[in-house]
């Protein structure tokens, strides 16, 4: 399987498709690419140059493709983070820490989980 997308708009469609998945190309297209102002040709190109790189399949039933992704949307959104972080960050966290600790509405949920993996990287800082 070939590295994720980089790009926004094949990203929105393997986010769109892991969300939803399996789905016909013409639910893609009414759904998102009346959001992004795509035709149908344009919705199926971007899909199946995802499908050749291996970040989604399709299985026909009742004479109609359905696309699902290959990869879970949790997945794929840590992926996805990962890569930035990677390329545009050069590894370091902390300028995405400092984002995440500006912003303005995080929930109770979301601040646990912080406070999880927090206490995670510190017990494997730790061994």
């Amino acid at each position: 399987m070939s590295p994720l997308p980089t790009a926004s708009q094949e990203l929105q469609f393997l986010r769109f498709v892991a969300g939803r998945g399996p789905v016909s190309s013409a639910r893609v297209t009414e759904e998102l690419g009346g959001k992004l102002g795509l035709g149908r040709s344009s919705v199926l190109t971007v899909m199946e140059r995802l499908r050749r790189k291996g970040h989604l399949r399709r299985r026909r039933t009742d004479g109609v493709y359905l696309y699902s992704s290959t990869i879970a949307l949790d997945r794929l959104m840590r992926a996805t983070v990962g890569q930035f972080v990677e390329r545009m960050l050069d590894g370091s966290v902390l300028p995405f820490a400092a984002w995440l600790s500006e912003r303005v509405e995080v929930t109770d949920e979301e601040l646990q989980e912080l406070r999880a993996m927090v206490s995670k990287l510190r017990s494997r800082r730790d061994a």
